[in-house]
């Protein structure tokens, strides 16, 4: 795990420049956001550890970094799996900081968005639900694809399951960073239609754990 220290913004000013897709996608896909982003209300101070990198399963005879982000798990399965190792799933609130870091940044990388840095952007997605390709990268693949405070693969490789906070089951589930597609993937931005049991090969999680 990681570190994460600072103050934190709940209200943030991020102003796209130029958007990528024509309508009606339009504001799905920003290339570039004002900077620096402005925050409109007053910050909180943060401090809680993150998983350096998605969850990922071992696979026999191979090195960690070869390690693929565990995909097919639930939102219920998720939390469980995280408070087996004395963890837990991280609040929305955390994963975006964890994310942006103190400079709000809409990527972890900055505000350019840039498909060589992280694994998103990709459009031979093959077919919806168990048609879909696979396109997940191992772990070290994209070393680049870094927030300020070292958690990596954050946005792009694979959805990754949040806590909303104050909500109740079934609807405590959000999912943040999106995945290899064309999509959602920055630092603020969410889907929380999904229930608790969804289950699906682009979506994965990390933890998240209080400092003692």
């Amino acid at each position: 795990m990681v570190l994460v220290d600072g103050d934190y913004c709940p209200d943030a000013d991020q102003t796209c420049l130029k958007w990528i897709d024509p309508p009606p996608y339009q504001n799905l896909r920003c290339a570039e956001f004002a900077s620096p982003a402005k925050c409109k209300v007053p910050r909180q101070h943060r401090r809680f550890c993150v998983d350096r990198n998605e969850y990922a399963e071992p696979v026999a005879g191979a090195e960690a970094k070869d390690a693929l982000p565990a995909v097919n798990k639930s939102w219920t399965e998720a939390k469980s799996l995280c408070e087996v190792r004395g963890a837990r799933l991280c609040k929305e609130t955390e994963w975006e900081f964890a994310c942006e870091g103190p400079d709000m940044k809409p990527y972890p990388y900055g505000f350019k968005r840039d498909s060589t840095l992280c694994n998103h952007d990709r459009t031979d997605l093959g077919g919806a639900e168990e048609k879909l390709t696979d396109h997940r990268a191992p772990i070290s693949a994209f070393p680049a694809c870094v927030s300020s405070f070292g958690a990596h693969d954050m946005i792009g490789n694979v959805d990754e399951w949040v806590e909303r906070e104050g909500q109740a089951a079934p609807h405590r589930s959000s999912l943040r960073g999106g995945w290899w597609l064309p999509g959602r993937n920055r630092c603020r931005a969410a889907t929380t239609h999904h229930e608790e049991t969804y289950a699906a090969k682009q979506v994965g999680f990390r933890c998240c754990a209080d400092v003692p």
